[in-house]
């Protein structure tokens, strides 16, 4: 493909040579730079892709786009320089894989909570109802019933596209996506065509990266005013910043709530352990979820498949069907009757939510043993208010490490304790150990009590001073039990 090609719609400054040369291909890390590539020079939280210009160069790059020219500039090399490198790459990576994203109905899923579910179970929904489907989430990407790991939770400009182009070649008819305040920030789904974009609610995340909550807030908006007029913007009203996610977009509106006026309403009408009795839009349906957030989810699911063209009471046959995602409200019972449940409630309102919906199916004579720690190199101003949360909702907290990362797991836990309130002091303990903690819990437990593991979810590793150990707390929980047993 020509440069000139791979370049439309980039907003460009400066060009520097030829454009009319053939491109090998598109590459943002000069580790994987060959010969007639094109290198984009990426400004990251870590390092900025300006420093390794001339290394891509001895390896063979022929197009170098940045957003400053170098002082160095090499003969036989064009030079494109743009105002954002990030934003650059994402249409750049469209054009070379050849705009996959308009040869399929790609939905894409943004807010705090539950973005994983919603998106995992539309794929379900859409795979149950005989479509060839695509899902790029925080837990895998599926390209049909091809799976690949995830490594975050929006890829890459170059991954995205390079995932939807597979999709559309083996015939997939739609995607869905998680929209991650980082992506868009980040421009990673510039150059996309979205058939509708989902909004779930939105909370206390992200504030390591972003400077302020109107900062966060105002990202995930932009995704919103960057819909075309052709697709769908569908939000929970039941959450104030769904209406500002409408204010200036040119999709169709749509909202849902459970608690005021919407387009989609769903009533609970039976919550338990087995799952939720819903009325939506007057039709009811059983489903195999539980709690309250997992109502708001499927109301989302529900709307979205209706607006996607599926017939009103196939949708909800098709719901009907669908099974919990992993690390989301994932339970087992201990044959004496314990149950311990894994979720990823990594934020104050999803773990408030999980335990809300606990409190509400448990008789209140079992005790609820909650285990929660808080990821290191993140925002720090989550750790108290989730203690508080564990502390204050729970019989007893014990605080733990999530993945440190980098920091040291004392200082995490010593945060947290700071939102422990004096009359919850003795209902809580600290224990470094993830492992023993969750080991502890089980100890603790007596027949019908219940234990909630929070904060990893699906993630089957932890991050401690950058290495990565194997660590599952479905699989810890589940032989922690078994020991207790025999």
């Amino acid at each position: 493909m020509l440069l000139r090609d791979i370049l439309y719609k980039v907003a460009i400054e400066q060009v520097k040579g030829p454009t009319d040369i053939p491109v090998a291909k598109v590459e943002f890390d000069s580790r994987k730079i060959g010969a007639g590539d094109a290198f984009v020079a990426i400004k990251g939280t870590l390092s900025d892709g300006h420093e390794y210009i001339q290394k891509a160069i001895s390896l063979g790059a022929t197009t170098i786009v940045c957003e400053a020219l170098q002082d160095n500039e090499a003969d036989g090399v064009t030079y494109v320089v743009v105002k954002s490198a990030h934003a650059a790459l994402a249409f750049m990576a469209a054009n070379y894989y050849g705009n996959p994203s308009q040869n399929l109905k790609l939905v894409g899923v943004t807010g705090t909570n539950g973005k994983t579910t919603i998106a995992t179970l539309l794929y379900q929904l859409f795979k149950n109802a005989g479509f060839k489907t695509g899902l790029l989430s925080t837990v895998k990407v599926m390209v049909d019933e091809k799976e690949y790991p995830a490594t975050h939770t929006t890829p890459d400009s170059l991954s995205i596209n390079r995932y939807l182009q597979e999709m559309t070649e083996v015939g997939c008819e739609y995607c869905f996506m998680e929209v991650s305040s980082h992506g868009i920030h980040q421009h990673r789904t510039d150059g996309l065509l979205f058939a509708g974009g989902i909004f779930t609610n939105l909370s206390h995340d992200h504030l390591d990266y972003h400077n302020s909550f109107a900062e966060y807030r105002d990202v995930k908006k932009k995704f919103f005013d960057n819909l075309p007029k052709a697709s769908f913007a569908l939000v929970n009203v039941d959450d104030k910043n769904g209406i500002i996610m409408l204010q200036n977009t040119a999709a169709k509106k749509l909202t849902y709530a459970l608690k005021t006026y919407a387009d989609y309403k769903a009533q609970i009408l039976e919550n338990q352990l087995s799952g939720l009795l819903l009325k939506i839009n007057g039709e009811e349906v059983w489903v195999k979820l539980i709690g309250t957030f997992n109502a708001y989810n499927l109301l989302a699911i529900y709307a979205t498949a209706v607006n996607l063209g599926l017939e009103e009471r196939e949708v909800l046959r098709l719901m009907s069907q669908l099974e919990s995602v992993s690390g989301r409200f994932q339970f087992i019972v201990s044959p004496n009757n314990i149950t311990a449940i894994v979720d990823y409630a990594h934020t104050p309102d999803a773990l408030e939510n999980v335990i809300s919906t606990i409190e509400n199916i448990r008789t209140r004579n079992e005790q609820l043993i909650t285990v929660v720690g808080c990821g290191g190199d993140r925002d720090r101003t989550k750790r108290p208010v989730m203690a508080h949360i564990a502390s204050n909702m729970s019989d007893r907290a014990i605080f733990t490490s999530d993945n440190p990362r980098s920091e040291v797991p004392e200082e995490i836990i010593e945060d947290m304790e700071k939102g422990v309130e004096p009359q919850n002091y003795k209902k809580t303990v600290a224990v470094i150990d993830r492992r023993q903690a969750i080991k502890i819990a089980c100890q603790l437990a007596r027949p019908n009590d219940i234990i909630l593991i929070a904060g990893k979810g699906h993630e089957t590793y932890q991050e401690i001073k950058g290495v990565k150990y194997d660590f599952d707390d479905m699989e810890v929980v589940k032989e922690m039990l078994t020991q207790l047993n025999k």
